[in-house]
């Protein structure tokens, strides 16, 4: 397997910009580019982009005329993740490597379907506290990536340690999980509470915390999840939860996550990837979600109004 030298990023939130600026810093303009259709590079056009307050220039190549790359990064939401397949499909040659930085457990599978899934190593951030509005990204926390495979043979061996050296030298912190299954869903589960109870109540990292309906309402869309997982043959702990609330507690307090600032921009949210996914799951094992069941229709209810 080649060595990672060239990166195409899909999508310029919170996530493409945060690693765009890694890899600028790290390794140079040439390095890196984000790939957008001419609709969207249009719209881009007339933003300034800052990180952490800094003026950034980032390449941004129409996707009619990309290229092949050793790396492609998809960071879009659920709900874009279909046109990100168009976007980025002259960038997808015969040796690139596709991760995906999206929540959910579901993105890996779509995008192998299109692409190979030989392709995929699979990867969860976690642990930073990046906030973007506009084209202003502020963040304290960069977090880490897990990456992992999902079968052990020589192509994915080596994919996976390219991928590794390539995040060493671009300063991109991350972990190889030797069962990244039991990782994503690890991840889900936080999401499942942490996303969806902050725009549910209208709240921060911090508020989401606090004792009373906001801190029940995490740890029971959670306990959930993990109650669908073992249905799902994937073996989460109660310890596993409650590492994860540890993290959130290590986040800025004013912080939030992507779901609570989809709600501000008054955009559609990854709902449907979150509880709409797992209520799904959980009928068919007949598994009771009451918290899930009361967020759906909270978080369905407050979309309902954005054109009102």
């Amino acid at each position: 397997m080649k060595e990672i030298t060239t990166t195409a990023i899909v999508g310029m939130g919170a996530l493409g910009m945060l690693y765009g600026d890694l890899i600028m810093e790290h390794l140079g303009t040439e390095s890196v580019c984000f790939v957008a259709d001419p609709d969207r590079i249009g719209r881009y056009r007339g933003m300034e982009f800052t990180v952490n307050g800094k003026h950034r220039e980032f390449p941004i190549a129409d996707s009619r005329e990309a290229v092949a790359v050793d790396l492609v990064i998809v960071a879009v939401k659920y709900n874009a993740l279909q046109s990100a397949l168009d976007t980025m499909k002259n960038c997808v040659g015969p040796d690139t490597t596709i991760i995906s930085v999206m929540n959910g457990i579901t993105s890996e599978e779509i995008i192998g379907e299109r692409f190979g899934a030989k392709k995929l190593v699979h990867t969860i951030a976690q642990g930073m506290d990046a906030v973007k509005f506009g084209g202003a990204l502020n963040y304290t926390k960069p977090g880490e990536l897990r990456i992992g495979i999902r079968q052990e043979n020589t192509e994915n061996r080596l994919r996976l340690e390219a991928l590794a050296r390539f995040l060493t030298h671009a300063g991109i912190a991350y972990t190889v999980e030797p069962d990244i299954l039991y990782r994503l869903w690890g991840k889900f589960m936080l999401n499942i509470g942490i996303n969806q109870t902050c725009m549910a109540l209208e709240t921060d990292y911090g508020g989401a915390l606090e004792p009373g309906k906001p801190f029940d309402t995490l740890v029971g869309a959670m306990e959930e999840a993990m109650a669908v997982a073992h249905a799902e043959g994937i073996p989460l702990r109660k310890e596993d939860l409650t590492s994860y609330i540890d993290l959130i507690r290590t986040l800025s307090p004013a912080g939030m996550p992507s779901m609570r600032q989809d709600a501000i921009a008054r955009r559609p949210s990854e709902v449907e990837m979150f509880s709409g996914a797992l209520r799904k799951m959980a009928a068919k094992h007949g598994i009771p979600v009451p918290v899930n069941d009361w967020l759906y229709g909270r978080i369905r209810e407050m979309e309902a109004g954005y054109n009102e």
